[in-house]
């Protein structure tokens, strides 16, 4: 099953995304995506009562706008370096143990919203990412459990202030959490619908040039040893969302770097998650 989320921004209504691309507008089934909808068997609800309703779901116009596929999550927790490429290019060593931070869940927008360079930023930078959607409540969970807990992917450019997340003082989330800087979508893909999330391809362009290329494999913690890892520190919720890291082709990895500016047009998609596309935009 494919979750999408629809309308204007605050007023989004639950969907889901057929096979065959065509959207249906499921408010009939009265429970949006949420901590609820995941932890409390939604997944399963929702499949039986669309054999039994779906044909009379009334259908999502292709030129609706698309907001994040889920409510907003209790946390967004997300893996620095996690690809060996990417790390090199931003001068760091391939870590040890996973890097954690935070992303604000105010961040989230929809998959084709803009992105607001925010005022004052000079460095913001893009990250293709997968992100993974917690089903089941995870608290020390072992690698071999991990998987159970997943309810799903989802795409999400990770959007980062360098000069705020790197020169400035503090941790990470400084340069993280800025409004609109967590696109998530078009879709939430079930996790029966990815077959393996370890060997899927990942892209992003800016302006139509391709400046990130690279594959799932290459991770340097997969996504049992993550979830395991996060969960011996703090309890994972239904409808949390990690995300996984970036590979290589950055903007802080060129030299010179380049960085985003008004006008710039960046598109990004993963194998069986669709694609999404954000204009930047200067803060006002």
């Amino acid at each position: 099953m494919k979750l999408i989320r629809f309308g204007t921004k605050g007023n989004e209504r639950p969907g889901v995304q057929l096979a065959d691309g065509t959207r249906l507008d499921v408010s009939a089934f009265d429970q949006d995506y949420d901590e609820a909808f995941f932890g409390g068997d939604g997944l399963s609800r929702l499949t039986t009562w669309l054999a039994a309703n779906g044909e009379n779901c009334p259908k999502v116009s292709a030129d609706t706008r698309l907001g994040a596929p889920l409510c907003r999550p209790s946390k967004i927790v997300c893996i620095g370096l996690n690809y060996a490429k990417h790390a090199q290019e931003a001068g760091m060593q391939i870590p040890k143990e996973p890097v954690l931070f935070f992303k604000a869940t105010s961040a989230i927008v929809g998959p084709n919203d803009d992105v607001i360079i925010p005022k004052g930023s000079e460095k913001t930078d893009w990250e293709v990412e997968l992100a993974v959607v917690i089903g089941k409540k995870a608290s020390y969970v072992s690698e071999e459990e991990a998987m159970g807990h997943v309810a799903g992917y989802v795409l999400h450019n990770d959007y980062s202030e360098r000069a705020w997340q790197i020169e400035r003082e503090g941790q990470w989330c400084k340069g993280k959490g800025c409004d609109t800087y967590a696109p998530l979508g078009p879709f939430i893909a079930t996790a029966d619908e990815i077959e393996d999330p370890h060997d899927l391809n990942l892209w992003l362009n800016v302006n139509g040039e391709q400046l990130q290329n690279s594959n799932t494999s290459d991770f340097v913690f997969n996504i049992p040893e993550s979830i395991s890892y996060i969960s011996q520190f703090m309890t994972l919720l239904p409808g949390d969302v990690i995300s996984t890291g970036t590979p290589f082709g950055v903007g802080l990895g060129f030299d010179p770097p380049r960085y985003l500016k008004a006008g710039d047009v960046v598109e990004l998609g993963i194998d069986g998650l669709g694609s999404s596309r954000q204009v930047a935009k200067a803060y006002r």
